[in-house]
C-alpha cells in the first residue's frame, strides 16, 4: 500500500503552486501582508514551507517588494493586469507562467494551510473530471485554495478583459467540485488584521 508521503509525491507531479501575495493589505493598514513577521519569519515563508512540498514548482504572485519575495528562492510574478485586481489576476498570471498543466493556489496570509491540501484536491478533480476543485469547511468555500487545469486560462483571460473580478461569477462557467476539509477547519485561518496577527503571535497556533 502507498504511504501518505508517497501519495503526496505522486500528486505533486505536474503541478505548479502559486502563492497569492498580490494584494494591497488594506485591512492591515495597506501593508504587504506576506512579509509581516509571525514568530520570527514572514507569513509567506510559513505558507511556502507547507505548500512547496506538495507541488513540483512554486511561483509567488506579488505586486510590490518583489526583491524581498525573491529572497525565498522562487520566481516572483506580478499581475499582468494593473491596479491590484484581486486573486483572479494572480491566478491568471500564474496560469500564464506555469510549467505544468495543473495549477494550485494558496494565499500568503494563511500560514497553517493543510499539508495534504493538494493530494485531496487532485483526487477529487480526477474522480469528477472537474475543471477546478476548491477547499471547503462547513458551508464556507475557500476559493483561493484551489486546483485548476491550465485549460481554464482562455476563459479567465476573457472574463478579466471584460472587467470581471468576482471569483464566483467566473466559477459559474466551470465544472467545479468543492472538497470538504472539516477535519482541519483551523488550517484555513487567515490573518487579515494586525489584531489577528497579534493573537497568533502570542496565542495558540492552529
Amino acid at each position: 500500500m502507498a504511504t501518505h508521503s508517497t501519495l503526496n509525491t505522486q500528486h505533486s507531479k505536474l503541478i505548479t503552486g502559486v502563492i497569492l501575495a498580490g494584494g494591497r493589505g488594506s485591512r492591515m493598514g495597506t501593508v504587504d501582508k506576506g512579509l509581516k513577521p509571525l514568530r520570527g519569519k514572514p507569513m509567506v515563508q510559513w505558507v511556502a514551507e507547507r505548500f512547496a512540498p506538495q507541488v513540483a514548482e512554486v511561483l509567488i504572485n506579488a505586486n510590490q517588494n518583489i526583491d524581498k519575495y525573491q529572497l525565498l528562492g522562487y520566481k516572483v510574478i506580478p499581475d499582468a493586469i494593473g491596479g491590484f485586481a484581486g486573486p483572479l489576476a494572480g491566478l491568471h498570471r500564474g496560469l500564464s507562467e506555469a510549467s505544468h498543466d495543473l495549477i494550485a493556489t494558496a494565499p500568503c496570509d494563511s500560514p497553517f494551510l493543510p499539508t495534504d491540501l493538494i493530494v485531496r484536491l487532485r483526487a477529487a478533480m480526477e474522480k469528477a473530471g472537474a475543471d477546478l476543485t476548491v477547499a471547503k469547511t462547513g458551508d464556507q468555500p475557500h476559493p483561493v485554495f484551489c486546483l485548476c487545469r491550465k485549460s481554464v486560462l482562455p476563459g479567465l483571460t476573457d472574463f478579466l478583459s471584460g472587467g470581471g473580478r468576482k471569483i464566483d461569477h467566473w466559477y459559474s462557467k466551470l465544472k467545479i467540485v468543492e472538497v470538504l476539509f472539516d477535519d482541519q477547519p483551523d488550517a484555513f485561518s487567515n490573518v487579515n488584521t494586525l489584531a489577528e496577527l497579534e493573537s497568533f503571535e502570542h496565542g495558540r497556533l492552529p
